[in-house]
């Protein structure tokens, strides 16, 4: 008998408008690998995530922008956010990265 896999509510064309866009792409690469682009003595240790205002400072652009890109991405199920305080720490959804890469290999 073959193992039950839990499956995530994914909604394809979000995920793909999402991905679009490459600051999004480029939120997800920061998100994946945080020890690479930031410093741990600024952010501490990232098991909570990322802290909004430090991919801000990554990306570069107004913080209105940077907070629709997070937006969409939130959306689509590609990251997720837990609030701490006044602070939103993000991370990625793997589980959800992951089943939309099976379904990419199965269905394209």
């Amino acid at each position: 008998m073959l193992p039950i896999k839990r499956v995530l509510s994914m909604d394809i064309d979000l995920i793909f408008k999402a991905l679009a866009n490459p600051t999004r792409r480029q939120i997800l690469e920061w998100l994946k690998k945080p020890e690479q682009f930031l410093s741990s003595d600024e952010c501490g240790d990232f098991r909570r995530g990322v802290c909004a205002g430090h991919i801000e400072r990554l990306g570069n652009v107004s913080q209105s922008t940077m907070s629709n890109h997070l937006s969409v991405l939130q959306q689509a199920g590609l990251i997720q956010v837990e609030k701490y305080g006044q602070w939103s720490y993000f991370s990625r959804n793997e589980a959800l990265i992951q089943q939309f890469i099976e379904h990419l290999q199965q269905h394209l």
